[in-house]
């Protein structure tokens, strides 16, 4: 199968590539600088010059694909409304040249009061990203025009080595600033978390296998106890767990304080997928965050 790839050199990109050029796929990947495109070719796949913009390229490039997986997407808060409006142009331009294709789109787990969310729970399309929530929505909807569509939905941490910039890397940069390991309240809040590789081979198997419209979970562990990942990166840096406010941890505080676990038991019995890889915990008592 020839899969155009966008963000294929990111952290989730540069683990996909290669879990799809193993498996005797043949991959092009949108690079949009000559850093990102020789690292796509480094990986062993083609690069194609352009960016999520450029929706005439994203169409081409689609069409002229087998299928197609979408991982990009700007993090540039300041500018989320404009970030996700462009998303949407992206998505439905590729979707639109896709009919009779598979067309996996990534999207974040959503949040459940008082239990972990399932793959079949809507989000309630509240706050600052509810416009991706659209997007997922409108991704699914394309099954009902041809196109074997599938969403799958990631947890707040995805985790693995030569991760820079996920939120693990921010709360250790934080704690370390700041000379505490922090956690939010009691810390009893969850968090769910995957192993990047493990991620990548459930978009592998999205691509492969995903009925038209399904929606899947990347979920490995369905919830970190934040305290208790305090207690890990207090251990390697030296530093106290403490209780802190969500307000002195700014953005970071936000996404620790809500409890937001979430199941992958229904993605597992529908696809075989099996998470292999280091829980989180584990992940980050191995050392490499902290080198």
């Amino acid at each position: 199968m020839r899969v155009f790839v966008t963000g294929a050199s990111g952290w989730i990109g540069s683990a996909l590539v290669p879990e799809l050029l193993g498996a005797g796929h043949e991959v092009v990947g949108l690079a949009r600088s000559d850093a990102s495109a020789a690292a796509v070719e480094a990986m062993g796949a083609n690069a194609l010059r352009g960016d999520v913009t450029d929706l005439e390229i994203l169409e081409k490039a689609a069409a002229d694909a087998d299928g197609v997986v979408h991982l990009a997407f700007g993090h540039d808060f300041s500018r989320i409304e404009e970030t996700i409006a462009a998303d949407g142009r992206a998505v439905e331009a590729m979707g639109a040249a896709l009919a009779g294709k598979p067309f996996v789109v990534a999207s974040g787990t959503p949040v459940v009061p008082g239990r972990p969310s399932r793959e079949d729970d809507d989000p309630d399309g509240t706050g600052p990203v509810a416009g991706r929530t659209d997007i997922a929505r409108a991704v699914v909807a394309m099954a009902g025009r041809g196109v074997r569509s599938s969403v799958v939905r990631l947890p707040r941490s995805v985790h693995g080595e030569g991760d820079r910039h996920g939120f693990v890397t921010q709360l250790i940069g934080q704690d370390r600033e700041k000379g505490i390991s922090a956690y939010v309240g009691d810390g009893t809040q969850r968090w769910p978390a995957v192993h990047v590789v493990d991620a990548a081979h459930l978009f592998r198997l999205a691509l492969e296998q995903a009925p038209a419209g399904a929606v899947l979970h990347a979920v490995g562990d369905e919830g970190v106890a934040i305290r208790d990942l305090a207690a890990v990166i207090g251990a390697r840096l030296d530093l106290t767990p403490t209780s802190v406010t969500a307000e002195e941890m700014g953005f970071l505080g936000l996404i620790l304080a809500g409890d937001q676990p979430s199941s992958s038991a229904r993605t597992q019995e529908q696809l075989g997928w099996r998470p292999t890889r280091p829980g989180l915990l584990e992940d980050v008592e191995e050392g490499h965050y902290f080198g």
